[in-house]
């Protein structure tokens, strides 16, 4: 009995120490929605989130590349909580240029 308590013990942790790390690499590699447009960009995405918190100093709590009506066609866009609110910046992913800063709505998309 106590054999088995250790193998069931030690698998779970082997289970829960894979799922923290797979948790930890994509929270680091920076995945976000619409990454397959990257290629199509011009601005990556540390420069767009720069200029972004440059037109909206706060935190980014999401991110996206989107084809969106304006500019290029081609739209980084930024969740920012700043002073308690939550702002859509958009950046155009071809020029460089803040399209969008304004605060989020009632029913943000």
């Amino acid at each position: 009995m106590k054999h088995g308590l250790t193998a069931a013990t030690l698998a779970l942790a082997l289970v829960a120490a894979t799922s923290v790390s797979a948790a930890s690499v994509s929270a680091t590699t920076g995945t976000y929605h619409g990454h397959e447009l990257a290629s199509k960009a011009k601005i990556d995405l540390a420069q767009a989130e720069k200029t972004a918190l440059t037109a909206r100093p706060g935190e980014i709590t999401d991110r996206e590349l989107e084809k969106e009506k304006g500019g290029s066609g081609l739209r980084w866009s930024f969740d920012i909580k700043a002073q308690g609110k939550s702002y859509e910046v958009g950046v155009d992913a071809k020029t460089g240029k803040v399209l969008e800063n304004k605060a989020e709505g009632a029913h943000p998309d």
